[in-house]
């Protein structure tokens, strides 16, 4: 007589999957212990929550060591490129902390076969996504910051950072079209650039659509596998836009819905 198989609970799968790779490599790379439950934690992406029970996952995580890398960058770059101007380190510091910035640093201490995913993320090499790359490198400072404090997390970004920062221009190999298509806008005196998003898609692998939206036109329209990602390919269309007549493209462009 055969036995079924017992499912494993959430937390099971979730000691199970965390288990079964050697993280003593990750953390030789970060240069600072961390506790097993928010090193867990860091790595544990929404898609792999998701799918065992609603666990918790990342963002939080995410969220913090975002801000502690902004800071981080911002604070180096201040004190190490004295004679430039604001508008030079903050396109600096954007490229620095890009999505494209943080995958680089991600691969480089192969961050991506650590990364906890979900069945549907790993059938599409999720490990290799740039998004997710990026998302889970800011969980990891999220955590360091979290057990060590700020001092150490910032020593951190500053050590795995130092290339980005030492070779530092303000046209990064990313552009931050955003920044530069607000820039065009200020310049021809039109306001400020709106943005809005839309997704489609289950839970765990939304796909996003943006608008970018300049003096009540759509001026660009984007999509990506995240949100800063439409938006940054909303505000690239936008941009290559506004090099022509403005009152002859405020005449063809469609206005933006009052109701949305």
């Amino acid at each position: 007589m055969s036995r079924k198989r017992t499912r494993l609970s959430g937390p099971e799968a979730l000691a199970q999957a965390y288990a079964a790779v050697d993280h003593a490599p990750l953390v030789e790379k970060l240069g600072v212990e961390l506790s097993d439950d928010l090193l867990r934690l860091a790595l544990t992406h929404r898609s792999f929550a998701n799918e065992n029970g609603s666990l918790p996952n990342n963002e939080r995580l995410e969220f913090l060591g975002d801000a502690v890398l902004g800071l981080s960058v911002a604070g180096q770059l201040y004190q190490q490129y004295p004679e430039r101007p604001e508008s030079d380190i903050s396109k600096m510091r954007a490229s620095i902390v890009s999505r494209y910035g943080l995958a680089d640093i991600a691969r480089a201490i192969n961050l991506g076969p650590h990364i906890l995913l979900g069945r549907g993320e790993q059938s599409t090499d999720g490990a290799n996504k740039d998004s997710i790359l990026a998302d889970t490198t800011e969980a990891l400072l999220g955590a360091i910051y979290l057990e060590h404090g700020f001092h150490t997390a910032r020593d951190v970004v500053l050590r795995l950072f130092r290339q980005k920062i030492d070779h530092a221009t303000a046209q990064g190999r990313h552009q931050d079209w955003k920044t530069t298509l607000q820039e065009r806008v200020s310049h021809r005196r039109l306001g400020l650039v709106t943005y809005q998003t839309t997704t489609s898609g289950p839970e765990h692998e939304l796909h996003f659509f943006a608008d970018a939206i300049v003096a009540g036109r759509i001026f660009g329209k984007g999509e990506g596998t995240n949100k800063k990602l439409a938006e940054q390919a909303a505000a690239h269309q936008a941009f290559s836009r506004l090099r022509g007549d403005i009152n002859e493209l405020l005449a063809t462009l469609p206005k933006v819905d009052s109701e949305s």
